[in-house]
C-alpha cells in the first residue's frame, strides 16, 4: 500500500474560498444588519437614502466620474449586463470577446437572442486571452474584464481607443474593487454585490457614461423591451433609476449588508487597500505554484492573471495521462476531501473549465488563511493520487 502523507498542522481560520457568493468581510457578524430598513417601503425617505448611499459610496471608493450614472438593478450582474445589451446594442456592428464561460454566454445572447446582423466573435480557449488588437473602435465592444471561470483578465484599458465611435460594455463583476478600472475607457460597466465585497446575491450595479446615455436617448431598439430592462421614458433617460428609485423592490437586508461592506472598505483605506489585499493573496498562491510539482496557473500569461478568481490546473504527468472523465473526477475528489476536512469549501474548477481548482483570493479573504491553505492543497492532491494509484494496483 502507498503511504498517505501527513496532514498539515494549521488549518485556515476561515475555509470560505468560494468564487461566488464570496466570503464576508473580516469580522462580519449578523448584528451589522440590525439597522436594516425592514418592513419599510424602499421608496420612503430613510430606506431610499440607504439606496442612494450605496450608489454614492460606490462612486467614491471606485473613483467613478461625477457625470457617470449609477443604478442598482435587479438580477445580479447577469441582469445588469443583459440590461446594457438589450438597451444599447443595435446601431453599430458588435465585437464580442470571450475567453471563458460568462463571456461565451454574452455571445449566445447577442447572436441567438438579439440576433444582431453584424457580430464578430473573438474567442480564446480557457487560459488564454483574445487578441485585443483585433477590436475595431468603430464597433461596440462587449467583454468580461476578469474571466471568473478561467482566471484570465485584461491587464489594462490601453487597447481601448480614446476616440472610439462604438461603446464599450464591460462585465466587471470579479474585477471591480480589485483593480483600478479606467472609467474614461468604459461606457457601461456592471457588477454584483456578492463578489469582491462579499455582499449578498440578486442585486446588480450598472454604470453608464455620458456616451451611453446619449445612445439611450438617440436610439430605440426594435425588439420588445422587458420592464426590468427599461432605462428610458419618452425617449429620455429615467433619471430616477439612477437616484435610488429601483425598478423593482430591492432587499433592504441586502442593502444594509452592502453598506456594511462599503464602510469596511473605506475604513481600511478604500480602493488601494482592497487592491493590495487581492494582490497579496494572489502572491501567496503564486509563490506556492512556483514551488509545486503538480499545480500551475490556468492563465498562461502572468500579466493577464486574475488576482481574485485564481484558477489552478494540474500538470502532474500522472494526472494529465488520465482519461478526461478521470481527470474531472480526480480534481473533484481533491476539492471534496478539502471540504470534508473543513479546510476549503467550493474550490473545484468551474464545470465548463478544464479540470482543476478555483480559489477565490478577493479582498475579503485574509492572507494568513491563504497561507494556511496551500499545504492542505498539496496534502489533498497527494492523498487522492496515492489512493487512486493504490486502487489501480
Amino acid at each position: 500500500m502507498r503511504s498517505t502523507p501527513s496532514k498539515p498542522d494549521t488549518r485556515p481560520a476561515n475555509p470560505l474560498f468560494s468564487s461566488g457568493p464570496c466570503a464576508k468581510r473580516p469580522g462580519w457578524d449578523v448584528s451589522v444588519l440590525s439597522d436594516a430598513a425592514l418592513g419599510r417601503s424602499h421608496r420612503a425617505k430613510d430606506p431610499k437614502a440607504k439606496l442612494v448611499r450605496v450608489i454614492e459610496e460606490s462612486r467614491d471608493i471606485l473613483g467613478i466620474p461625477d457625470d457617470y450614472r449609477i443604478a442598482i438593478v435587479p438580477a445580479s450582474d447577469t441582469g445588469a449586463v443583459e440590461m446594457a445589451l438589450w438597451s444599447l446594442l443595435g446601431p453599430r456592428g458588435v465585437d464580442v470577446l470571450a475567453w471563458e464561460s460568462f463571456g461565451s454566454g454574452w455571445v449566445t445572447d447577442i447572436v441567438k437572442q438579439l440576433k444582431l446582423p453584424d457580430v464578430r466573435v473573438l474567442e480564446a480557449p480557457y487560459g488564454q486571452l483574445v487578441d485585443l488588437g483585433q477590436t475595431d473602435p468603430g464597433r461596440d465592444c462587449i467583454f468580461t474584464w476578469n474571466g471568473t471561470t478561467s482566471g484570465v483578465r485584461v491587464a489594462d484599458g490601453d487597447w481601448i481607443a480614446d476616440d472610439r465611435a462604438g461603446l464599450t460594455i464591460c462585465d466587471a463583476t470579479s474585477a471591480v474593487f480589485a483593480v483600478e478600472l479606467p472609467w474614461d475607457k468604459l461606457d457601461a460597466v456592471t457588477w454584483s454585490w456578492q463578489k469582491v465585497m462579499g455582499g449578498e446575491a440578486q442585486h446588480g450595479m450598472l454604470v453608464l457614461s455620458p456616451r451611453a446615455v446619449e445612445r439611450l436617448e438617440s436610439y430605440t431598439p426594435h425588439w420588445p423591451m422587458p420592464k426590468i430592462f427599461r432605462l428610458t421614458k419618452g425617449g429620455k433617460l429615467s433619471e430616477e433609476i439612477f437616484a435610488g428609485s429601483t425598478i423593482i423592490t430591492p432587499s433592504m437586508l441586502c442593502v444594509e449588508d452592502q453598506l456594511d461592506a462599503l464602510t469596511w472598505a473605506q475604513s481600511i483605506g478604500g480602493l488601494p487597500a482592497l487592491i493590495a489585499r487581492c494582490e497579496g493573496n494572489c502572491q501567496v498562491l503564486a509563490d506556492w505554484v512556483s514551488n509545486s510539482d503538480w499545480a500551475a496557473f490556468l492563465a498562461e500569461d502572468s500579466a493577464n492573471r486574475s488576482c481574485t478568481s485564481v484558477c489552478i490546473k494540474i500538470v502532474d504527468p500522472w494526472f494529465t495521462e488520465l482519461p478526461e472523465a478521470d481527470r474531472a473526477a480526480t480534481s473533484k475528489a481533491v476539492a471534496t476531501l478539502l471540504e470534508k476536512e473543513g479546510v476549503a469549501y467550493d474550490i473545484n474548477g468551474y464545470r465548463d473549465a478544464p479540470p482543476g481548482l478555483r480559489i477565490w483570493a478577493g479582498a475579503t479573504i485574509e492572507r494568513d488563511n491563504v497561507e494556511a491553505l496551500t499545504p492542505w492543497l498539496d496534502w489533498a492532491y497527494a492523498t487522492v493520487k496515492a489512493q487512486s494509484q493504490a486502487a489501480a494496483e
